[in-house]
This record gives C-alpha cells, sequence and structure tokens, in this order.
C-alpha cells in the first residue's frame, strides 16, 4: 500500500520541540525534485491541482454539500460560515466559527432566521455547526479565502456582498442566540463569511483508491470523483484496520490549522504532538513491519511547501540522521 499523508502548515507549525518519527521518515525519505516540488500554497490549492481542477476556482460551497451527501445540481453555491466580527479601535477583526463552540442547535436557529429574512435570495443550510452552505439566487463576486485564512485579519467581503452582509448582520445582532451568548460572555455570532461561489465540478479525478478526511472539501472531491472516502478516525492504527493492503490512500490531517490561524502556540504543540503519537509513529512502525510499501508526506506550507517519501529499505540508510524540522526545511 502506499499511504499518502498531507499535513498543511507543518512546517509553519515548527515549536522547536523534537517528533523523532516524522523526524526520522523525513530524514531517511526522498525530497520531490526541484520542478514537482513546487506545491501550492495551502490545502485547497493542493486539493485542486491533485484532482486536476488548478484552472477552476473553488467550488467551497458545492463541494462541501456533496461531502454531507447533498446535491448541489446547477446551481451556484457558496460557503457562508459563521463568524465574530471583533471591532477593534481602527479596524473589525475577523474570528472564524472554528474558534468558537457553536452548537448544532444554535446554528439551526441562526440559519433559519437568516432563510426567513432572505427567502427567495438566499438558502442557507447549516450542515455542521461551524459550517453552512448558501445557495445563491444572484451571481455574487465573492472572495475564494477560506475563514482560516482570513483569522485576525480585517475583514473585506468583496465588492458584490457588502449589501447582503449589512442584511446578515443586521438579522443576526439582535437574535436570541446571540443575546443569551453574551449573556454568557461568548462571543456573538455577528456575521457570515461567504466564500468559494461555484458550481460543482464536472471534471474532478485522481488516482486514490480512498481518501480519509475530517476536511469536506476534501470528501466533496473524492465524492465528484467517484472514490471511496471516510472521516478521520483517532489514529493511524483505525485507519490501518479498515485500509486495503494495496493501492493508493490518501490521509488529510489538518489539525494544525486551526492554532495556526489563532497564533495559539499552546494548542499548536499540543497538535503536533498528537499527530506524532497518533499518526507518524504508527505508521513508521507500519512501514518498518511492511504493512505499508511507501509513505509520501505532502506539505502544502506558505513557509517551505514540499513533498517526501520513504520506502521500508529508506529506513536502513542510518547515515542520514534525523533533524529538526526548521533544519529538513533548509535542506
Amino acid at each position: 500500500m502506499h499511504c499518502e499523508l498531507v499535513v498543511p502548515g507543518l512546517f509553519s507549525a515548527d515549536t522547536g520541540r523534537r517528533l523523532p518519527a516524522l523526524e526520522l521518515l523525513l530524514a531517511r525519505g526522498r525530497r520531490a525534485s526541484a520542478g514537482e516540488d513546487k506545491r501550492p500554497e495551502g490545502l485547497e490549492a493542493w486539493l485542486l491541482e491533485a484532482f486536476g481542477l488548478e484552472e477552476e476556482p473553488l467550488s467551497a460551497g458545492a463541494l462541501t454539500l456533496l461531502a454531507h451527501g447533498g446535491e448541489p445540481g446547477d446551481a451556484r453555491w457558496a460557503r457562508a460560515d459563521p463568524v465574530h466580527l471583533q471591532l477593534m479601535r481602527d479596524r473589525v477583526v475577523f474570528v472564524p466559527g472554528a474558534a468558537l463552540s457553536i452548537s448544532r442547535d444554535e446554528a439551526q436557529s441562526l440559519a433559519a432566521a437568516l432563510n426567513g429574512h432572505f427567502a427567495g435570495r438566499l438558502e442557507l443550510q447549516a450542515l455542521e455547526p461551524g459550517r453552512w452552505c448558501a445557495r445563491l439566487a444572484a451571481d455574487l463576486e465573492l472572495p475564494a479565502a477560506s475563514p482560516l485564512e482570513m483569522a485576525g485579519r480585517g475583514v473585506d467581503a468583496g465588492s458584490g456582498a457588502d449589501a447582503l452582509l449589512n442584511e446578515v448582520q443586521m438579522v443576526l445582532h439582535e437574535h436570541p442566540v446571540n443575546e443569551a451568548r453574551e449573556a454568557r460572555g461568548e462571543p456573538a455570532l455577528n456575521s457570515v463569511w461567504l466564500w468559494g461561489a461555484g458550481r460543482a465540478p464536472l471534471g474532478a479525478r485522481a488516482d486514490w483508491q480512498s481518501i480519509t478526511a475530517d476536511e469536506p472539501i476534501a470528501l466533496g472531491l473524492a465524492r465528484a470523483a467517484r472514490i471511496r472516502s471516510r472521516g478521520l478516525p483517532a489514529s493511524a492504527e483505525a485507519w490501518l484496520e479498515r485500509s486495503p493492503e494495496e493501492g493508493r490512500q490518501l490521509v488529510v490531517l489538518d489539525a494544525l490549522r486551526l492554532p495556526l490561524a489563532l497564533s495559539d502556540a499552546a494548542a499548536l504543540a499540543g497538535a503536533l504532538e498528537d499527530l506524532e503519537k497518533s499518526w507518524f509513529a504508527p505508521l513508521l512502525g507500519a512501514l518498518r513491519k511492511g504493512r505499508i510499501g511507501m509513505l509520501s508526506v505532502h506539505v502544502p506550507d506558505s513557509a517551505a511547501g514540499a513533498s517526501f517519501e520513504t520506502i521500508g529499505a529508506d529506513l536502513r540508510r542510518f547515515w542520514r540522521r534525523a533533524r529538526p524540522l526548521r533544519e529538513t526545511m533548509a535542506r
């Protein structure tokens, strides 16, 4: 079996702590050649290229709907994720919904209120508490940047959505859900971030036999390409129990993106340690035992995107010593 991991933000996440299994895999393996090593920055761009859609716009809304078993049809869909806009002294700062505790009941109640107000113009589906989709009645010009990319930045929604978002914010401002959140000292869900508008892609294709991920864009692309997919289990051991013996299998490990977006050093260190314990170390063991024939690590990363591949025989190259991530980046 060829197991391929995509770990966005891995090199940006270097905390100085050693990760023995990962470092050994990267040191003993082979880095992609110079031409192949120029990977797109960011997970979404990497996925689009991997599925042969690099010339297409990111249809995040339609793909998310596909990931949840919906049928986008010919309609234009966008992601419409709930967010908190924080007023600072000289700007409005963006806090993504993934950084907030949002219950399913809160999401459903807010989406229902917006649907009632925008009947015929906007149709929202709260597929997950922090991930909503919207069917667009008009061809709005929307950004492609995800909420995680926007975290901590000033807000510029795009020329086509300003009036719509002003209405959204008025509906949400005095909603009982937000009044209750503020009474508990929690940030209000006072806007949505509209992004990734488009129709479901028709030409998605890839050679993987299965895709394992929690990221709905990856799962939506898998469904569009008719590739078997499932959610991410807690560990590589659980994943290996259900994985076939042969073929290429993709696993998306995106646990670093939120703490990176929030500059949360403690959460980032914890996420790295969990990846090392739950994924990198068990997969290194599976490579040693021959359960995996090849292990690839793809890093779509603004710091130093790269791809590495390691086979069992490479682990005998003892002269290639494990290095901290920052030194691996410099290779």
